[in-house]
C-alpha cells in the first residue's frame, strides 16, 4: 500500500476489506457536471460535455471488478497536488477540461509531467482532436474524405468564402453537440453572416463552416491499438492488426427535435423519449459501407496517433459516399446513454469487459504488466477519497 497524506480523509484499503491486496491503485479523473458553475456569459450549453457521477461510479464498479482500488480526482485547479499526494500506478482519464484551447490535453500532459500512466489518446491527439479544423486539415493532407470547409476567426473571412450552400456552421472547438442546433444550416449569406456572428460571440472561439453533407449519420467506435494482440490480456477481442471494431451505430434524426442536425439539443434527450434521435446499432447498411467506414476510422485515428480507445463521425454525402465529420478521442463512458456503450452493449460486450480493456491496453503501451484479476470489491462513491 502507498503512504498518501490523507488530508483528513480516512484512507480505505481494499486489503484490509477483503484479505487481499489491490492489483493497482487507479485515479478516475473526470470534470462533474454537478460541481460546474457556468459564467454569466457562458453559452446556454456551457458544461455539457462533462459527466454525471453516474458514470463515475459505473466506471469505479467496472475497476474494482479486476481487483484495483480505485480514488475519484475531480480534474480541477487541485489535481496536481492530488495526483502528488496519492500516487496513483495508472489514471483512468476521460476530464473534459474546463478553460483554454486545448483542454482535452490538460490531464494528459500532467500525467506525463508527474510520470503516471494514463489511458486515451496523448497528449497531441487530445489536443488536435478538440480542434476541428485542424483535424479535417490532416484528414484532408493524408487523402481521407471530409466535405470542403473554411475557419472564420473575423466576420471579414467570409467576404472571399469559396463554398458552396447550404452550409453548416458551427464552433470549432467544442464537443456533445454543443453550438449546434437547427440554425447551424444556412442556405444564404445574410443567414450565414449572423450564424457566424452569434457563435463567434457566444463560445469565443473560431466557427467551423463546412459544405453541408444531406445523408445518413454514423458513428463508428473501437478500442485497440496497432500492432499485434497476442500478448494482451483478452488477445481474444482484437482482429489480427490489434483493433476491436465495435457495430456500427447510425443516428436516425428523422422523429428527434432537429430532424436535420444532430445538436445539443437532440443529445441532451433521455434515448426513447419523445423527440430524441433513434440510435439503431448495428446500423442497416451494406457490408461494402462498414467495411468503408471501418477502414476509414483506422487511417482517420492513425493519421492523429489516437490510442485505446475513440469514436470517429461521419456523415454521407449527396454522393452516396461516407465523410469525416470528427473524432473523439475521449468518447463518452456512461452505460445508459454514451454511443460507445450503446455499440458494445448491441455486441454483447460487457461494460466491465470494456473498461477494463481501455485500462489494459494503456498498460500495455506504457510497458506496465497486467496483475492477476482478484476478487471484485464494491465500495460507494461517497466513500472516494477526493483530494
Amino acid at each position: 500500500m502507498k503512504n498518501i497524506d490523507q488530508n483528513n480523509h480516512k484512507q480505505m484499503h481494499l486489503g484490509d476489506l477483503q484479505g487481499i491486496d489491490p492489483a493497482w491503485t487507479v485515479a478516475v479523473i473526470a470534470n462533474l457536471k454537478d460541481e460546474f458553475i457556468p459564467n454569466t456569459d457562458d453559452p446556454p450549453d456551457a458544461g455539457a460535455e462533462f459527466d454525471r457521477i453516474e458514470t463515475i461510479q459505473s466506471i469505479t464498479e467496472a475497476l474494482e471488478s479486476g481487483g484495483h482500488q480505485v480514488h475519484f480526482l475531480n480534474a480541477d485547479s487541485r489535481l496536481p497536488g492530488a495526483l502528488i499526494r496519492l500516487q496513483p500506478d495508472i489514471c483512468f482519464n476521460f476530464a473534459e477540461g474546463i478553460q483554454g484551447d486545448s483542454r482535452e490535453a490538460q490531464v494528459p500532459a500532467l500525467c506525463e509531467l508527474l510520470g503516471i500512466p494514463y489511458t486515451a489518446s496523448r497528449v497531441l491527439p487530445n489536443a488536435i482532436s478538440l480542434d476541428k479544423t485542424i483535424t479535417k486539415r490532416i484528414w484532408r493532407d493524408h487523402g481521407l474524405p471530409t466535405a470542403p470547409f473554411k475557419q472564420i476567426d473575423d466576420l471579414k473571412d467570409l467576404d472571399d468564402l469559396d463554398l458552396n450552400f447550404p452550409l453548416f456552421v458551427k464552433p470549432a472547438r467544442e464537443g456533445t453537440g454543443m453550438g449546434i442546433n437547427e440554425g447551424s444550416l444556412v442556405h444564404n449569406f445574410d443567414q450565414l453572416t449572423a450564424r457566424v456572428a452569434w457563435l463567434l460571440k457566444s463560445y469565443r472561439q473560431p466557427a467551423l463552416v463546412e459544405e453541408f453533407l444531406p445523408g445518413r449519420e454514423f458513428t463508428v467506435g473501437f478500442f485497440g491499438n496497432p500492432g499485434s494482440p497476442a500478448e494482451r490480456h483478452r488477445p481474444d477481442l482484437y482482429d489480427p492488426t490489434g483493433y476491436h471494431w465495435l457495430p456500427i451505430l447510425e443516428i436516425g434524426l428523422a422523429g428527434s427535435v432537429s430532424p436535420t442536425v444532430y445538436g445539443h439539443d437532440a443529445k441532451s434527450i433521455d434515448i426513447g423519449a419523445e423527440g430524441a434521435p433513434a440510435y439503431l446499432c448495428p446500423a442497416d447498411i451494406p457490408q461494402s459501407l462498414a467495411e468503408k467506414l471501418i477502414d476509414v476510422t483506422r487511417k482517420a485515428s492513425e493519421a492523429l496517433n489516437a490510442c485505446d480507445i475513440s469514436r470517429v463521425d461521419f456523415r454521407m454525402g449527396s454522393d452516396g459516399e461516407p465523410y469525416l465529420l470528427e473524432i473523439n478521442t475521449l468518447p463518452g463512458l456512461n452505460p445508459a446513454i454514451s454511443d460507445i456503450c450503446i455499440m458494445a452493449d448491441a455486441e454483447g460486450l460487457a461494460y466491465n469487459t470494456l473498461i477494463l480493456e481501455i485500462l489494459y491496453l494503456a498498460a500495455e503501451r506504457f510497458g506496465m504488466t497486467i496483475p492477476a484479476v482478484q476478487q471484485p470489491v464494491q465500495i460507494p462513491v461517497s466513500n472516494f477519497i477526493q483530494y
